[in-house]
């Protein structure tokens, strides 16, 4: 076992984030620039976000979102995931890159940026010893004391805001925040910066607390606009539905609405004013209002259109956001037109190529979707929800290998994403592969103790292995939390069935058909029927099956 490179001090304290994976980087791309460019190309995006300075070195980038914006038209911050994505596209990129039987030494892990500890993380996970072996030591030397101006600082704290670091955006910020006048321009920067971090993160209660001091020590208009504006949002958007305040929401973006409205400079105020109602309409949306909601957006979009070509990445959100609504109230042909304009915004932003597929799938109109689920894969980094959407698309179409591929590299991706256990545990029932699928159904669990969906699929598993006790068991626990979920009936309706109740079966059968009827229950209900005696019954039941679909199953 050869060390691949000197032994990796991860300290934050010298660059921020992905201080371990740069100096890993800096030794593994040239290298792999030479023997294959390809690899290098295909985790482009990935590379140059943890370590800019090897911009030079590699071929021209790929074009990327928002790459050509200014600061201020600039207003979408990566969620906390896309760290996760950057961390699996490293981790193929160093898996790929080095030689089998290579080792790594990395130190003062216990002071890495989350952005690196993540990473580490993945890569333990997902790259097998035999290939790099990772040692992790907590101790190490003590960086020399971080000796950075306010200016330095700045260009960090805007790239960790680009790039959505998140952590490090939280914790440099107030450092920049104490380092500059209260109040003034470079302070604002780092207050609005930092609190939508905390935000982002769902520390919620530090967001609030940096956005009540902007209250405090400013009597600028579009500041306290903004903080109105950051303030609903954290209530709006907490992580805890039910820690919502739509109330309190609503009332601190009537606020920042009647603010903005009286801003002096006529292009800020369309800005400002478009992007408080869209905040508003959200509220409006998640109080069932989608009329309402609509015409916010709508109104929001008009104001757009006093830009001229600036604030292109606002108006997408927008166009998105409409498309959302329009969705939602059934007026798909418009939908898909908003989907379309948006795209044509900004063709390198994922997110709409997976709403637009998603869109294009419940309209049964496959091959589209699936075209809109890959380009967005394409993108960038490693994203698991288009392989889990394309994953679904392959099931309905009965190609299930290739669903389980997906759903397998999904759970790769994300150990956490839990309905991918879901539906793989229930394409794995299917296919009688009871072992794997058990397997699926006790991760989940661990995940999320008493998920309804889980519990269905291990009563289906018990059922078929003649545990009819520990089935049952299962069924009423799924009940008692989704009395609506038509395949807990339908599994229960299997299991009385199967101990010899009937009558039982087929009011289990029956409550299922009720919920959501589908040709296979009707199937199902005829079997329990006819061996009831019940034959003109059971003969209806299989007309309505062969009606609505052919190919149904039996008990």
């Amino acid at each position: 076992m050869r060390l691949l490179a000197p032994l990796i001090d991860a300290h934050r304290r010298p660059r921020g984030p992905y201080t371990f994976a740069a100096a890993l980087l800096r030794h593994l791309a040239p290298s792999a620039l030479r023997q294959a460019p390809e690899l290098v190309a295909a985790h482009h995006i990935e590379i140059l976000a943890a370590a800019p300075e090897l911009a030079d070195l590699l071929p021209a980038a790929p074009i990327t979102s928002g790459a050509d914006l200014s600061d201020e038209e600039r207003i979408l911050v990566p969620a906390p995931r896309r760290t996760l994505r950057l961390a699996n596209g490293l981790a193929e990129f160093v898996r790929d890159a080095v030689h089998p039987g290579r080792a790594i030494a990395v130190c003062n892990a216990d002071a890495a940026d989350p952005t690196d500890t993540e990473l580490l993380d993945v890569m333990i996970r997902r790259i097998p010893p035999a290939t790099l072996t990772i040692m992790v030591y907590a101790g190490g030397p003590e960086p020399p004391p971080d000796t950075r101006d306010t200016a330095e600082l700045w260009r960090l704290v805007d790239r960790c805001t680009r790039e959505g670091f998140l952590h490090a955006v939280a914790e440099l910020g107030e450092q920049g925040m104490g380092a500059t006048p209260p109040g003034g321009t470079s302070w604002w920067r780092f207050a609005q910066r930092t609190a939508t971090a905390l935000g982002g993160l769902g520390r919620t209660d530090e967001a609030r607390a940096i956005w009540d001091r902007v209250r405090l020590v400013s009597q600028d208009p579009a500041m306290h606009a903004a903080a109105a504006y950051g303030t609903a949002m954290l209530d709006a958007r907490h992580p805890d539905p039910a820690r919502r305040d739509l109330t309190r929401a609503r009332a601190w973006i009537n606020e920042a609405i009647a603010i903005s409205t009286i801003l002096p400079d006529p292009a800020e105020r369309a800005f400002k004013l478009g992007f408080d109602r869209n905040g508003l309409a959200l509220i409006e949306l998640r109080q069932g209002r989608l009329d309402a909601a609509l015409t916010l957006v709508e109104s929001a979009i008009e104001l757009a259109g006093e830009l001229g070509e600036r604030h292109r990445q606002h108006r997408m959100v927008l166009l998105a956001n409409r498309a959302q609504l329009l969705a939602a109230l059934g007026r798909t042909k418009e939908a898909l037109e908003d989907y379309g304009a948006a795209i044509a915004l900004d063709p390198a932003f994922p997110d709409q190529y997976l709403e637009r597929g998603n869109l294009l799938f419940k309209l049964g109109r496959h091959e589209e979707a699936g075209a809109d689920f890959e380009q967005a894969m394409r993108l960038g980094p490693p994203l698991p929800e288009a392989y889990y959407n394309r994953a679904e698309l392959y099931a309905v179409r009965g190609q299930t290998e290739a669903a389980l591929a997906d759903l397998g590299r999904v759970i790769d991706l994300d150990p956490a994403y839990l309905d991918a256990y879901v539906n793989r545990a229930g394409l794995l029932a299917g296919c009688e592969r009871d072992e794997e699928a058990r397997a699926d159904v006790e991760a989940g669990l661990r995940l999320a103790p008493g998920n309804p969906y889980l519990l269905t699929v291990l009563g289906q598993l018990e059922t078929a292995a003649g545990h009819h006790a520990e089935a049952e068991a299962a069924l009423e626990q799924a009940m008692e939390r989704a009395p609506g979920l038509v395949a807990v009936w339908a599994s229960r309706g299997a299991l009385r069935y199967a101990t010899g109740d009937l009558e039982g079966a087929v009011d289990d059968l029956t409550h299922a058909i009720e919920l959501h009827s589908q040709p296979d229950l009707y199937t199902n209900r005829a079997i329990a029927l006819r061996a009831l005696g019940r034959h003109a019954e059971a003969e209806a039941d299989d007309h309505r099956a062969a009606k609505a679909a052919d190919g149904s199953i039996g008990i």
